[in-house]
């Protein structure tokens, strides 16, 4: 299986307000960057969206090493999912967990591949994360730029 290095982050500009999500990966010495954006969204969609976006365009099972900036996609995939899906979507408190669509996605993604997860601190001069921020606000801007 190749190994491949996947960076992501999401932006909103407004929570809810306009989104946008990106993604670098890496695979030997090759570099790609995708960038997206949605109107009326939160930052918690983009940050899933991401890592959804990120995984979609494996063209075959990998080993991945994806770093994300968001506490809650890292504890969500990695710790609490498991029990949402035993309780039929419902968290802790009984109630209905958001972004379930977001959070099904992402787990038929997570199940082709072998993924690691990775937490890093968002604006703390990570160079991968720093480039995923800006292709996140790129997919915001282009969002902006098609409306203006």
């Amino acid at each position: 299986m190749k190994t491949v290095n996947i960076y992501t982050d999401g932006a909103c500009r407004g929570n809810p307000g306009i989104g946008g999500w990106g993604v670098l990966i890496e695979y030997a010495d090759i570099k790609k960057e995708y960038f997206g954006g949605m109107h009326n969204t939160t930052n918690n969609q983009m940050e899933l969206m991401a890592a959804i976006e990120g995984l979609k365009v494996l063209k075959e099972p990998c080993q991945v090493n994806l770093t994300t900036d968001s506490k809650y996609v890292m504890q969500g995939i990695t710790s609490w999912i498991d029990n949402w899906k035993k309780n039929n979507w419902k968290n802790a408190a009984k109630k209905n967990v958001k972004n379930k669509d977001l959070w099904i996605e992402l787990d038929n993604y997570v199940s082709i591949h072998e993924v690691k997860w990775s937490w890093v601190k968002g604006h703390s001069g990570h160079e991968q994360n720093e480039i995923a921020d800006q292709l996140a606000n790129k997919g915001i801007d282009l969002l902006l730029n098609e409306n203006g």
